[in-house]
């Protein structure tokens, strides 16, 4: 017997209220920030940052320093260009989607992803939201391969974030609610992709296909076969307009 607070308690007793109690489950940091930032999300960025790690160490095997710069022989055989992509390296398209040009570049892509993307993880589901994230990285791809014109190579990250931008507010006039702050971030965002350097197709082609592919589910509702077959048309266009010149 086992003294009690009040009396005493037999060995049995004990191990019988044992098994009944629920032992508390632990959880790792990723269990953790995929519960509140959402699976696929948190995935995404630890993609973007992985790649982005191997081409600064690249960088670093060259002498370029990360801290400005990811410009790097890993870089260059991931990033894409349409004569790249003409030439049949069509592995680009789904490399360069996970590519950036500098440490800054990530730390705003990360963030704008963290902020956008776990909102419409939580709106779509996790194989929605990242239907309209690779689709969304297609068309930029599928902007920069039709209407670019130059031999240099291009990181795609950016295309994929301007599209969960195109997303969101497709997402918000559906809701019926106020778009100035995002067409205010849109058209900030859409001023700098002039400068020398950025890549505006890539972001342009983005947004459409974000949104284009975020319309599709929204108004399908849970008709999926009308949300199935709308992403997959708008897909097979982006599909033709990228590979549809290969030799």
């Amino acid at each position: 017997m086992h003294p009690a607070s009040v009396g005493f308690q037999c060995p049995e007793e004990i191990a019988d209220a044992r098994r009944t109690v629920r032992q508390p489950k632990r959880s790792t940091g990723l269990r953790v920030a995929g519960r509140r930032w959402g699976v696929v999300t948190v995935v995404l960025i630890a993609l973007n940052v992985l790649v982005a790690v191997a081409t600064a160490v690249s960088a670093i095997s060259v002498g370029v320093s990360p801290l400005t710069s990811f410009s790097s022989p890993l870089q260059t055989e991931l990033l894409t260009a349409p004569v790249l992509v003409d030439d049949g390296q069509w592995w680009r398209v789904v490399t360069s989607a996970f590519t950036h040009a500098s440490l800054v570049h990530l730390a705003l892509n990360m963030f704008a992803l963290l902020l956008f993307g776990s909102e419409l993880e939580k709106q779509f589901g996790k194989a929605r939201y990242l239907t309209v994230y690779l689709v969304a990285a297609l068309g930029g791809a599928a902007s920069l391969q039709l209407f670019g014109a130059y031999f240099g190579g291009v990181v795609g990250a950016s295309g994929a974030i301007y599209g969960l931008l195109g997303a969101f507010g497709v997402v918000l006039l559906k809701q019926k609610q106020d778009l100035r702050g995002l067409l205010t971030l849109l058209a900030i965002n859409l001023v700098i992709s002039f400068l020398p350097g950025v890549s505006l197709l890539g972001h342009l082609g983005g947004l459409v296909a974000g949104a284009a592919t975020a319309a599709v589910l929204v108004y399908a509702g849970r008709r999926r076969t009308l949300a199935v077959g709308g992403v997959a048309l708008v897909v097979a266009v982006l599909l033709v307009l990228t590979f549809g010149g290969l030799r």
